[in-house]
């Protein structure tokens, strides 16, 4: 006899258990998307020192065959992700898709290779104006800059006090954003600065069109996933079941939102591994 499914948490929502038995009904034809920091991977104080948890990628690994794709969405360089995800090479993922910078890069494990358009020239302009612009917040010292491709963050968590840090910030390096064409993307005491007219919403349905999908699962834990999650709401709206996962409920907006809360990367393995045992 075949082991017993691993018991699956029930979801808080019609919307949330309606997702989740269409997934299990059809799963060939769902896709599962993860955010990567904070869902896959623990939130660090250095962003590179950032890591999937050790029972993610197995997770990944055991739903993909099951399911029409396995995405990472996030607001990473794709292939920043892939190396601090450790995604490349591994069996069961040989269909994985990274869409980093918010989409505007993709990572294909099938090629290997990462596709990505020429830089906004804002980005650089207001690269080099941040050194000095924060010099002039001398108040908030500890802040400093992640070199992002596509984008540029400010992060204040080694900073005295982070989220006052952040929230003097956040206006001023909203109105720098504007001037070189650029809006402002809130996280966990990062103020990332990039260019407008993509995000992990759009992102995620242009792929979700893009692959024929009839159900969705999205799973994040920031600011930066309320896009994809209103993404998900729309479809559902339309018809799509889907399934919002708020990996941590630390962030108000997406526990409100969210069909099942878990507490984070490794609550989230665990709940993929046992989603895996049920298809």
């Amino acid at each position: 006899m075949g082991s017993q499914p691993e018991p699956l948490p029930t979801p808080v929502t019609q919307y949330g258990r309606d997702g989740l038995a269409a997934i299990l009904a059809r799963p060939e034809r769902a896709v599962i998307a993860v955010d990567f920091d904070g869902t896959l991977a623990e939130i660090v104080a250095d962003p590179e020192q950032a890591r999937a948890h050790p029972d993610a990628v197995p997770a990944l690994a055991a739903l993909a065959p099951h399911v029409a794709s396995v995405a990472v969405v996030t607001g990473r360089p794709a292939g920043v992700a892939v190396r601090y995800g450790g995604f490349a090479g591994v069996p069961g993922l040989e269909h994985l898709v990274v869409l980093g910078h918010y989409g505007a890069e993709r990572w294909d494990a099938v090629t290997g290779t990462v596709h990505t358009p020429d830089p906004h020239p804002g980005v650089a302009a207001a690269r080099a104006e941040l050194p000095g612009f924060l010099e002039d917040h001398g108040a908030w010292r500890g802040t400093w800059v992640e070199e992002k491709g596509q984008a540029v963050a400010v992060h204040t968590r080694r900073a005295q006090d982070p989220q006052a840090a952040f929230e003097a910030l956040r206006a001023p390096l909203t109105d720098l954003a504007a001037q070189h064409g650029l809006v402002i993307e809130p996280g966990r005491m990062v103020l990332e600065l990039r260019p407008p007219g993509m995000d992990k919403g759009v992102a995620l349905t242009a792929y979700l069109r893009e692959v024929g999908a009839e159900s969705v699962l999205y799973a994040g834990d920031d600011l930066g996933d309320l896009p994809a999650f209103g993404a998900v709401e729309k479809l559902r709206s339309d018809g799509m079941p889907g399934l919002l996962v708020a990996a941590d409920t630390v962030i108000d907006e997406l526990a409100e939102k969210g069909d099942l809360l878990l507490d984070g990367p490794a609550s989230v393995a665990t709940f993929l591994k046992a989603l895996a045992t049920h298809m």
